[in-house]
């Protein structure tokens, strides 16, 4: 580990604030801020001016597909394509083989992870509807949150039954994250489909499938949920306009209830489907254009809290298997997430402040993240330089994650991850892996 670096001539952004400062990192975290900082004779130096300082990204919802489902991917693949996409710290969904649904099997994930991840990590708890007896024994410090998957999943975690629901609304003393789909409206749509396309229901049908309403019936039950049990919910990747009537604008500090956007919802639409076909399904569904102009607008005003990646590799031939049901939905992601986000700031749809409060400031205040998040003396040098003036394009080729594939390739984006620090070490420069083992398990102020 280097015991000493020193970042010189940086525009930093942090907390709302762009200022030109250095910044000192003594072993594992950020020991001086200010301009014109020195460092021992020993210090390594990144000279980075013309080059944007941020808070590495925490990215709130992930699939790593570790234990079980390792031919897409495992800790030490995505973590990788992670902190080439400008992300720092990550938090792992319950939904491998076998499901993250005992304490046990939540702490087997933490030794799986414990020396192979590049980023930092914490897991998920997953809801059922026969583990309300796990979840009231979950020390609160060991998940990152209790997701909830108020739509169709993996194996048992479906949870339908409404009034297992009110019990893990009503007991949860971490933050409930629901994936919000309403299954019933969903297999309406797929028999309606069926009759209309037959055997071969083109990818261009998947919004019609999980179309508005399905989304709307599960969002609206999870927020009456939460406000009348007190919860705090967390509602993942929102898809549609109509949904940004259940949140409030404005900053997030003080809400019970906050509202996540993906990357891809923010950039794909549903005329894409066209071109990209199977690459871009993912449930919740890409939908039209007008969702994604609405998505943007709560951005802005803060109905939307956070974005994240929702990274979900898949290999090439699980994406195209000739049936609608069978073809996999998810998309992988991690590796290009701060230059996908940066596109909107480089449009002049929202300021860089805003990028970096809602990819790094607002996922550490709601899920409680210890000493990560910002930019501020005595926190975790968990840090990304990002390059805004030389745009590239994407290719497979570049891909680090298992599946080896993006939904990206051939797009150009104007933001390119230049050098990502965790834990105060350079784990990727120059388009290259550097350090593959310097996460830490996230602690959490609970």
């Amino acid at each position: 580990m280097t015991e000493s670096l020193l970042i010189k001539n940086p525009l930093l952004v942090n907390e709302g604030r762009q200022q030109h400062a250095d910044v000192l990192i003594r072993g594992q975290r950020i020991e001086q801020i200010g301009a014109g900082l020195s460092a021992p004779a020993t210090a390594q130096v990144i000279d980075a001016e013309g080059l944007l300082l941020l808070p590495g990204m925490i990215d709130d919802q992930v699939h790593f597909r570790e234990p079980g489902l390792t031919q897409k991917g495992d800790l030490a693949s995505e973590s990788a394509a992670a902190v080439a996409g400008g992300i720092t710290s990550f938090m792992e969904m319950p939904n491998t083989s076998p499901t993250t649904t005992t304490r046990q099997a939540l702490a087997d994930k933490y030794t799986l992870a414990e020396g192979r991840c590049a980023a930092n990590y914490a897991f998920y708890f997953g809801g059922s509807n026969d583990n309300i007896e796990e979840l009231r024994q979950l020390d609160p410090k060991a998940a990152c949150g209790i997701k909830v998957f108020m739509g169709a999943s993996t194996g048992n975690m479906l949870v339908d039954d409404e009034q297992i629901l009110e019990r893990i609304f009503a007991e949860a003393r971490i933050p409930v994250t629901t994936h919000c789909e309403h299954t019933p409206t969903i297999l309406e749509n797929l028999e309606r489909a069926t009759r209309r396309y037959g055997s071969v229901i083109p990818p261009a049908a998947h919004p019609e499938i999980r179309d508005v309403q399905a989304c709307l019936r599960s969002s609206e039950l999870a927020v009456r949920l939460a406000k009348k049990h007190g919860t705090q919910l967390h509602v993942l990747h929102l898809t549609t306009a109509e949904e940004m009537a259940l949140f409030e604008p404005g900053d997030m500090l003080n809400k019970q209830i906050t509202a996540e956007v993906c990357i891809h919802h923010l950039h794909f639409t549903a005329d894409d489907y066209a071109q990209l076909g199977n690459q871009i399904k993912c449930n919740p569904a890409i939908k039209a254009a007008r969702h994604r102009l609405a998505l943007l607008d709560a951005v802005v005003d803060g109905r939307i809290d956070i974005i994240a990646t929702d990274h979900a590799p898949h290999l090439p031939a699980e994406k195209d298997t000739g049936n609608y049901v069978t073809d996999a939905a998810g998309l992988p992601l991690a590796q290009h997430a701060l230059p996908c986000a940066y596109e909107h700031v480089h449009a002049g749809r929202f300021s860089i402040a805003r990028l970096v409060q809602m990819t790094a400031h607002n996922p550490a205040l709601r899920f409680q993240v210890q000493e990560r998040g910002f930019i501020r003396e005595g926190y975790f040098a968990d840090l990304v330089l990002l390059q805004t003036d030389q745009p590239w394009s994407v290719a497979n080729s570049q891909c680090l994650s298992r599946c080896g594939w993006t939904p990206f390739a051939g797009q150009r984006f104007n933001g390119a991850v230049h050098t990502t620090l965790v834990n105060g070490q350079i784990v990727y420069q120059n388009n290259r892996l550097l350090l593959h083992t310097a996460g830490m398990r996230l602690a959490f102020d609970r």
